[in-house]
């Protein structure tokens, strides 16, 4: 797979359709979603994000068990005319990769914050939690 550049280089698009933001999210400035689970993080891209890649064709996540910090890849996900690597939220863990995308990868872009979702991370550092976007910051940063 080719290597692109991380999602805050890339120049969206004014979008003109409403973009999914739920409140009970956490959010990154990658197109990232958390949810909080006690000390366990799913982790998902947002619905912006699956919409600007297009039809999701494969995900790849070889980093199952492994401990990564914050902002390192975790994987990617390849679009009919694009790869984009993903990027770790938080610092911790995976513990869990969601096996339903490797037979259907369509699923992020059908139910990017439900079925879709792509890992699950034990949580090394809970104040980074603290630091990711709220919806309101993240609908302000997609516009």
């Amino acid at each position: 797979m080719k290597n692109v550049p991380r999602w805050k280089n890339y120049t969206f698009a004014q979008n003109t359709c409403r973009m999914n933001v739920p409140e009970n999210l956490k959010y990154t400035k990658d197109h990232e979603w958390v949810r909080v689970e006690g000390d366990i993080a799913v982790v998902g891209i947002t619905d912006f994000a699956q919409g600007e890649l297009g039809d999701i064709v494969y995900v790849e996540i070889e980093t199952e068990g492994e401990t990564l910090d914050q902002e390192e890849v975790f994987g990617s996900v390849e679009a009919v005319k694009t790869v984009s690597d993903l990027f770790m939220p938080v610092s911790g863990e995976i513990i869990e990769f969601n096996g339903n995308l490797e037979s259907n990868p369509e699923l992020v872009n059908s139910d990017p914050f439900g079925d879709g979702w792509m890992i699950k991370v034990k949580l090394s550092d809970l104040s980074q939690i603290d630091e990711l976007l709220d919806a309101a910051g993240y609908s302000a940063l997609i516009g």
